[in-house]
């Protein structure tokens, strides 16, 4: 249920709107925007008479959201969620740029790419330092030693970083190097994880799970929103499909669609979506012009050595020369790139 505020709402009725909610025994999340404040009351009573509320003082108007999602939704929060990390801006008219090697090898590596990732305009770097593979004979990642090189990497060039989390015992260590937790597709319905993760107040990048339909992709965002993180952003990555001829299936239908339901920032991932490299710059484009509020692609100085996803990496010129594609396309729609 949704409970719109008078815009001379005072604090005192507020409060006591809010009373009356817990009462009921609602969950309260509130959302103040520019012109007034929105009371997001979260409960399963099919039978509650919204006259209650809307009799009280300060109460314009009262409706059901149907959206099983409900604080991810347009009806709770109509204006674009903007998250704010450092200097960049996530969901705004900017479109952020996230690039980096699929993990970090060493700390020449992970210093090379970050200056190619600096030297493009793009702020945000990527890499793995635990790295869920689907064998389990294939490189895990370097772990905490991966992420103090990232750290390293990214303050000597003056960039953000974004790097998965696994398991919730692995939270506290990672929030001590990384500005933005990533969520992999293979646990967008760990809900143990992402309700910890929900708990913390660094922003996070979920990611939609293999054959995630877009309701179970928000709902499993509404978790984390429902714990209290309000920064929380989408990435497409691609769905499994019966297509072979592309790792996944990019499902760029769903950049505009999860816009028109949802308030959160969404990414695009055309590395993982597509696993080819000479699909990735194609489908860059493409997401941008869908909308996207940020593009994150794999890159490699030496793609065929590397060791992980090297197939899918761009090389440093070719990442270069589609950021200036991509703003040209920005540019386009209204948008710029950061």
């Amino acid at each position: 249920m949704v409970v719109i505020l008078e815009n001379n709402a005072t604090e005192q009725q507020i409060e006591n709107i809010v009373k009356h909610l817990e009462d009921y025994g609602f969950q309260i999340h509130r959302s103040s925007g520019v012109q007034r404040t929105i009371i997001g009351a979260i409960g399963v009573k099919p039978g509650f008479d919204t006259r209650k509320v809307k009799i009280l003082d300060g109460v314009s108007d009262v409706y059901r959201v149907t959206a099983p999602f409900k604080l991810a939704s347009r009806s709770f929060q109509e204006g674009n969620t903007i998250i704010k990390v450092k200097d960049v801006e996530i969901g705004g008219t900017s479109i952020a740029m996230m690039a980096g090697p699929c993990s970090v090898e060493s700390e020449d590596q992970i210093f090379r790419l970050a200056k190619v990732v600096a030297e493009s305009g793009s702020k945000i770097l990527r890499g793995g330092a635990f790295k869920p593979r689907s064998s389990p004979y294939s490189f895990q990642g370097m772990g905490e030693e991966g992420l103090k090189l990232m750290r390293a990497a990214a303050d000597e060039y003056g960039l953000i970083v974004i790097t998965e989390v696994m398991e919730i015992s692995q939270i506290e260590l990672i929030e001590k190097y990384a500005d933005i937790f990533q969520v992999g597709a293979r646990n967008m319905q760990n809900f143990s994880l992402i309700r910890e993760l929900g708990k913390t107040s660094t922003p996070i990048m979920l990611k939609r799970g293999l054959s995630a339909t877009i309701e179970e992709w928000l709902m499993s965002a509404e978790y984390m929103l429902a714990q209290g993180n309000k920064d929380i952003m989408l990435c497409e990555r691609g769905i499994r499909t019966f297509e072979t001829y592309t790792r996944n299936t990019f499902d760029l239908s769903a950049i505009p669609v999860v816009h028109k339901k949802s308030h959160l920032p969404v990414v695009a991932d055309p590395s993982h979506a597509t696993g080819f490299r000479d699909q990735v710059a194609p489908m860059a484009r493409a997401a941008v012009a869908a909308g996207a509020d940020s593009i994150m692609i794999e890159i490699h100085d030496d793609p065929e050595n590397a060791m992980s996803d090297g197939p899918q990496a761009l090389l440093p010129e070719e990442y270069k020369t589609l950021v200036q594609e991509l703003n040209l396309i920005a540019n386009a729609i209204g948008r710029k790139l950061l």
